[in-house]
């Protein structure tokens, strides 16, 4: 975890790979105790299946380690199985195991956030992506990725946007390249919807959504994307990623410095009016 040194590192393709293997075992061992428990209440897959509100086919990729349950349906697991806790001292290693381990540590910092300063050059940030903007951006991964994957992925990251309702709200910052905004990712249809969704999204009175127009001369943000937690203690990290490796630096030199580097990029975008109308007109342009 990220207070365990000054910085994180998960290695490349390596660290893909361990990714999906640490959260495959955790979630097969999960499988396995929920059918050890299910079976132990005499109850075939179909009937918890109706008791817990899923098919037995959802029941059998549970078991088999091939979908990870939210937590309110380990909770409800639980109770239906009379399990006294065996199941529910899970939640967290299987909320975690949604994840790929290079973003483990940022999905708990999200959590955790008193603010989040975010600036995205490639794609719209996962906190912005609408669910049909996510699985075109998955369908176009080489190699593919197994379908059962992209829907966990998906299920975690939608996840993830329940920090827009969370109390007490965070302050969300999003400064996002006008080039982003104009890729067809998925198609007209998808990109419409999701210039819809930000001028959504950004109607929130603790969110704001600013645009670094194409034609800009100066632009702080060269280096990439990266975001700035803030956590409720005050504690800052700066986290950055790139393919499948990841950094999640805590240095105080860095993070401040990261901080600042933000504010400039910010002060070089648009406002977030301004912003707003150009997202319109995009938007009236498809």
């Amino acid at each position: 975890m990220a207070d365990e040194g000054d910085e994180v590192v998960a290695a490349g393709d390596a660290g893909h790979a361990t990714a999906d293997t640490s959260g495959q075992a955790v979630a097969i061992a999960f499988g396995q105790t929920l059918k050890t428990l299910r079976m132990r209440a005499g109850l075939d897959r179909e009937e918890f299946g109706r008791r817990l509100g899923y098919s037995a086919a959802t029941v059998a990729s549970y078991e088999q380690g091939r979908r990870i349950p939210s937590p309110r349906t380990v909770d409800r697991a639980d109770e239906i199985l009379d399990a006294g806790g065996l199941l529910t001292v899970w939640k967290e290693q299987v909320e975690r195991a949604q994840y790929p381990l290079f973003f483990q540590g940022m999905a708990t910092l999200e959590k955790e956030a008193l603010e989040l300063l975010m600036y995205d050059t490639h794609v719209v940030n996962g906190l912005l992506q609408t669910e049909e903007y996510m699985r075109a951006l998955l369908a176009m991964r080489r190699p593919p990725l197994e379908q059962e994957t992209t829907e966990q992925r998906v299920n975690a990251r939608l996840a993830r946007q329940g920090i827009f309702d969370s109390r007490p709200a965070p302050l969300l910052s999003f400064v996002i390249d006008e080039a982003v905004l104009r890729h067809r990712y998925g198609g007209k249809g998808v990109l419409r919807g999701q210039l819809e969704h930000l001028l959504l999204i950004g109607d929130k009175r603790n969110v704001e959504i600013q645009v670094m127009p194409v034609d800009c001369e100066d632009n702080a943000g060269v280096n990439g994307p990266f975001t700035v937690v803030t956590r409720r203690d005050g504690k800052k990290f700066v986290y950055c990623e790139a393919h499948a490796t990841s950094t999640l630096e805590t240095d105080p030199e860095q993070t401040v410095l990261a901080a600042a580097r933000y504010g400039i990029i910010r002060s070089q975008a648009l406002t977030p009016r301004e912003s707003r109308k150009l997202i319109e007109g995009l938007l009236g342009s498809l």
